[in-house]
């Protein structure tokens, strides 16, 4: 099974319209992401670019469609479109998301939750096994934002994520935004969250921004809505985590109300900062 790893450095998710002032030269990030799903086509445009970046950046590709969750079988056209994707451009990273996505013929547009039970972890296993044999590389499993907690419930997320690590050799993707988001929805501290992951696992974090709105009840809600830099506690909790484990590549994910360019870069060259004041530390 191929264990690629990308560089301990910053990368950015890639936007097409950001693809002419990357190509003027400059600085770069280290590594670029792109979500599979926009590049399961032939040919076209998208392709073209990607393949230009392909040529000086290491590559994550992130999935959103595989519904890794979800209670029936993994679609199988899907993952033959994901296996000729990663082996037309061979990524240093190929990760999903702890969530579900599909029922049947029906899609929907989010990563929906799971119970924490031994069925959905069974479940969830069988399927993260299925792809790493389909693809024969290692997949990293991403920690979600949630909004409720399900009463049935009998494992602790971080419990529930190390048992799946443990059962199928998969990785994880610490996304810490999501960890920031979930812990104040559910008024839970995101250091002693932290405390409890296994780090040991993780080879890609991502860091986002969110929204704050208010619920039907009048409570706020924090949104994992990549619409936004990062805020200052995310930072904090980031800077604390790669001071623990050491230097790990880190994608800055904006998705929607996309900046310019240079906005963008420097959230990512703020990623590189924080990562080489690390090094020290992890090498004591």
């Amino acid at each position: 099974m191929i264990r690629n790893r990308l560089p301990a450095c910053a990368g950015l998710g890639f936007k097409p319209e950001h693809f002419d002032a990357i190509r003027q030269g400059g600085k770069t990030p280290g590594f670029f992401e792109v979500h599979a799903e926009n590049y399961m086509g032939d040919g076209g445009m998208p392709h073209a670019m990607l393949g230009h970046l392909r040529q000086d950046h290491a590559l994550s590709i992130h999935g959103v469609g595989l519904s890794i969750g979800g209670m029936r079988d993994l679609d199988r056209a899907h993952l033959d479109r994901l296996k000729r994707l990663c082996d037309r451009y061979e990524p240093e990273s190929f990760s999903e998301h702890l969530a579900w996505s599909s029922h049947d013929c029906t899609f929907f547009n989010d990563l929906l939750p799971l119970p924490y039970t031994d069925e959905t972890l069974a479940r969830v296993a069988e399927h993260i096994d299925a792809v790493q044999t389909h693809l024969g590389r290692r997949l990293l499993l991403e920690n979600p934002a949630t909004y409720l907690i399900f009463r049935e419930s009998t494992w602790d997320e971080t419990d529930f994520l190390a048992e799946i690590v443990r059962r199928t050799g998969c990785g994880l993707l610490l996304d810490v935004n999501n960890v920031f988001v979930a812990c104040a929805n559910h008024g839970m501290d995101p250091r002693a969250y932290l405390e409890a992951f296994p780090l040991h696992a993780v080879g890609e974090i991502h860091l986002g921004g969110h929204s704050e709105r208010e619920d039907e009840d009048g409570s706020q809600i924090l949104i994992d809505s990549h619409d936004a830099p990062v805020i200052d506690p995310v930072w904090a909790l980031y800077a604390e985590t790669i001071e623990r484990i050491g230097p790990v590549a880190t994608l800055i994910e904006w998705d929607n109300d996309v900046p310019d360019w240079p906005v963008l870069l420097e959230e990512a060259l703020k990623a590189d900062r924080l990562l080489a004041r690390a090094l020290p530390a992890a090498a004591e």
